[in-house]
């Protein structure tokens, strides 16, 4: 299987890449900064070939053109649509506009970039899934506690955004699901989340590989349960 990986460099993305070689299934990662691409470059190295590593913003048309013109030179089975940022967590007087326009650039409109410039690949591979990593902290319902303007808001629209593209994409044979992967123990997660990134991923790459048509569109936990909107 092949599978490519937004924001691939840190965290649960650096998982996720391990975590499919381990099973010695092929990687295209995306990764934003040089730093990122030399934390790979040992799993590269090791990889005898598998982990392919690129270059990529996913707020950035013109990157996400470069790395789709890279990547479209085999089919596509699986996007994992992983790059996110937090945003400045702050209460309303501390809004700062810009970084919620740049929080939004990257969580809501990189995974439609990312996978409006993938489809040729994905209509090309034997799966056809995307699985868009978002947070429960995007359901209306559960929002008890405020704060945290941009990172909320920008997950809300990615939420819808995935909604779209279930039933726009279902034609086509395509899947595509959100996935909540718990408070992981990462640089975004914090020292104080009980979750390590490797429980996460298993269950993600659990439910991406049990997807079925009916699943297209859902909002679903690391374990599987079911996230209310």
């Amino acid at each position: 299987m092949r599978y490519v990986i937004t924001g691939a460099s840190r965290g649960i993305g650096f998982e996720f890449v391990h975590q499919l070689l381990e099973r010695g299934d092929i990687v295209d990662a995306g990764v934003r900064s040089e730093e990122g691409l030399r934390r790979l470059e040992p799993l590269r190295r090791a990889s005898r070939g598998h982990l392919r590593l690129h270059p990529l913003d996913v707020a950035e048309d013109r990157s996400v053109r470069a790395f789709a013109a890279k990547v479209l030179e085999e089919p596509v089975d699986v996007l994992i649509n992983n790059a996110g940022v937090p945003g400045l967590w702050c209460t309303l007087a501390d809004v700062d506009y810009v970084d919620m326009l740049r929080t939004f650039a990257v969580n809501a409109l990189g995974p439609l970039r990312v996978t409006s410039a993938l489809l040729p690949g994905l209509l090309r591979g034997g799966s056809r899934k995307v699985a868009h990593v978002t947070s429960r902290m995007g359901s209306l319902s559960s929002n008890h506690e405020g704060g945290a303007y941009a990172y909320r808001m920008s997950k809300v629209a990615l939420n819808m955004g995935v909604r779209n593209l279930s039933n726009d994409l279902r034609g086509h044979g395509i899947l595509s699901v959100l996935l909540h992967p718990g408070w992981v123990k990462t640089d975004m997660g914090g020292p104080d989340a009980p979750l390590p990134p490797r429980e996460s991923v298993r269950g993600m790459l659990n439910i991406i590989d049990g997807l079925r048509a009916e699943h297209s569109g859902r909002f679903f936990d690391y374990q599987g349960e079911e996230v209310p909107w």
